[in-house]
């Protein structure tokens, strides 16, 4: 893959990441790689495996075909913005991209502490 091409899927990849509220460590978890081996693929240094390519497009929610410059549209036009409430704090950003992955018993339960904890620290 020639240097143009390496750089503009890191440039992707990272609005991607950043419009999600993410840094490289969180990405670089669910994609299984260390965290120094997604940095150096956003910062066009190396290409990722096709696996691997795969699995940072499902963790960003982008297509190949815009981190490898294939579609006419732009990566502002095709990657995903967050819910309007996440980006407020990216902090409740993260945290949403976490719990989107937990169960729903698990979700009910963190709701219960949450109203608890809420309730306590209102006081």
């Amino acid at each position: 893959m020639d240097e143009k091409l390496r750089h503009a899927l890191g440039d992707a990849a990272r609005a991607a990441r950043l419009r999600l509220g993410l840094t490289q460590a969180e990405v670089a978890k669910k994609v299984r790689l260390k965290s120094g081996v997604y940095g150096r693929v956003e910062r066009g240094m190396m290409v990722p495996s096709v696996p691997t390519l795969r699995r940072i497009c499902e963790t960003l929610g982008i297509s190949s075909d815009v981190l490898l410059s294939l579609g006419a549209q732009t990566r502002e036009e095709t990657a995903p913005t967050p819910p309007p409430s996440a980006s407020e704090h990216p902090e409740l950003s993260r945290i949403i991209h976490i719990l989107q992955e937990w169960p729903p018993e698990r979700l009910a339960l963190l709701r219960k502490l949450l109203e608890t904890a809420d309730t306590h620290l209102s006081d």
